[in-house]
Parts: C-alpha cells; structure tokens; sequence
C-alpha cells in the first residue's frame, strides 16, 4: 500500500475481494455437484440410521431384551417414532413375525428411498 499526502493510493486488492487477474476458484457447476454430493451423503447416512434403528429394535424383541432397560426403552421409542406409519400393516399370531415385518417394511423403505434420492442428487 502506497500513501500520499492528501488522498490514499491503494495498489492492493481490497482484502476479501478477488481481482480480475487472479485465477477464480472452482466453476459454479463443480460447486453445485459437490453441494448435491454432500446432500446425497446426508440424505444416505440419515437413512442408513433410521433403518440401523429399526434393525437394532427388531433383533432386541427377537432376543427377548429387557424392556425395563433404557437404553431398550430409548431404541423402542425410536423404531416406534420412525415406524409410526406402519404400525399394525401386518396383524400376524406371532408376535416376533409381526415385530419383524411392522418394523422391517419402514426400514427397507427407508433404505430405497434414500438410497434412491441420494443416487439422483449425484447424477444431476
């Protein structure tokens, strides 16, 4: 920076902003494709844990877990949130099969669906 007595004669870029002679960042469309990239990779963890839970539920009432424990209370009312739209699809005898399939369907759904988005995303 040059000073003048009277005015100031700034020679450098102003701090923060890009100057035309500088080669510019990545294009609009790489940064458009790595933002679709990253919600594509939300969008697949979210399911791949929405259906980890369910999955856990299932094998813990399959064990036959305490459902005094908390940390079984805690997955049961999270498969029970998540599953909430398919409770009693499947009305079986058999309370395991059942517990297999009200909790098993969601999960399954929950996997082509964001599999499925996040697929698109990373096509566009």
């Amino acid at each position: 920076m040059t000073r003048q007595i009277g005015f100031l004669v700034n020679t450098d870029p102003v701090s923060g902003y890009q100057t035309y002679d500088q080669p510019s960042g990545p294009d609009r469309a790489q940064r458009n494709q790595a933002a679709a990239r990253r919600a594509a990779l939300t969008i697949c963890t979210i399911a791949d844990v929405a259906a980890g839970v369910l999955a856990l539920w299932i094998v813990l009432f399959l064990l036959d877990a305490n459902q005094g424990n908390a940390f079984v209370e805690l997955v049961r009312g999270t498969a029970d949130w998540l599953a909430g739209w398919a409770r009693d699809i499947f009305t079986m005898d058999t309370e395991g099969l059942r517990v297999l399939l009200n909790y098993g369907l969601p999960a399954v759904l929950y996997l082509l669906l964001g599999h499925g988005i996040a697929a698109r995303l990373n096509r566009a």
